[in-house]
């Protein structure tokens, strides 16, 4: 029975070894440095699509062309390549895939994210993977993240009040004074409905590991939830500081070129 049992766990052992998926990486180096990036297997659909653009060379030659210090340096367009100086850019043909959101993959300092357009014209918020940015941030403190959650979680809450209870107030008013019973057993069918549909709306709540990574290595909180985060700088995070730190023009594009290369990193 011990020897079965054995034998049973060394076979589960050896299946989820070869069921992990591999782990990619990626070199995006700079005239200012390199900067090596992990992939996330959470967002499999960027990463792969990522990678294939990578091995087309869509990257190579182009431009970190928006750069805002404390906040994020965003580059890869393929208008960009070549670009006379102080031409505005950005605007090269969008490669567009649905949004990957996963709880363990937010925007610390660091983090490769995908763009997008606004959600007046992009209602599912597609993220444009033709491009890049990464998260240069800043510190931020517990009560500022608390500022951020109510920010955008109370509009959720009275969206979802003028939604299920206003259309029932003259009733609820009626029913406690005529029939409490009926005005309590409505009110938690509401409260319910309420409660349900908040659970699952585009809310923040920052949890105890990113609010340790927020308020110590940095990063930019008030972009989770509605841009797809899928790799983060592991090597080189200085770098992402000497290109924030260049002289801009009106646009944000640095007065220097910094050219990109996009390489995987062979393991």
């Amino acid at each position: 029975m011990h020897r079965l049992l054995f034998l049973i766990l060394s076979l589960f052992i050896v299946s989820a070894t070869i069921a992990q998926e591999p782990v990619y990486y990626v070199n995006i180096s700079t005239n200012m440095g390199t900067m090596k990036v992990k992939l996330y297997n959470e967002t499999p659909e960027h990463r792969d699509n990522f990678l294939k653009l990578v091995q087309e060379k869509h990257f190579d030659g182009t431009l970190f062309y928006r750069v805002v210090k404390g906040f994020v340096i965003q580059g890869g367009s393929s208008d960009s390549r070549n670009a006379a100086p102080g031409r505005a850019i950005g605007y090269g043909k969008a490669i567009n895939i649905d949004a990957e959101y996963h709880e363990n993959c937010y925007h610390k300092k660091g983090a490769l994210c995908a763009p997008r357009q606004p959600e007046e014209v992009n209602h599912f918020k597609m993220s444009d993977v033709s491009q890049f940015y990464v998260v240069q941030g800043r510190k931020y403190t517990n009560e500022e993240l608390d500022m951020i959650e109510k920010a955008t979680n109370n509009p959720i809450n009275i969206e979802l009040k003028k939604q299920y209870y206003l259309p029932h107030k003259e009733e609820l008013a009626r029913l406690k004074k005529e029939d409490p019973k009926a005005f309590n057993k409505l009110l938690r069918e509401i409260k319910d409905k309420i409660n349900f549909h908040y659970s699952i709306s585009d809310k923040v709540e920052f949890n105890e590991e990113q609010r340790q990574v927020y308020t110590t290595i940095g990063g930019t909180p008030e972009l989770d939830g509605d841009y797809t985060v899928f790799g983060e700088v592991v090597e080189g995070l200085s770098v992402i500081n000497k290109i924030a730190a260049l002289a801009v023009d009106k646009n944000s594009r640095p007065r220097t070129d910094v050219k990109i290369k996009v390489s995987i990193v062979t393991q």
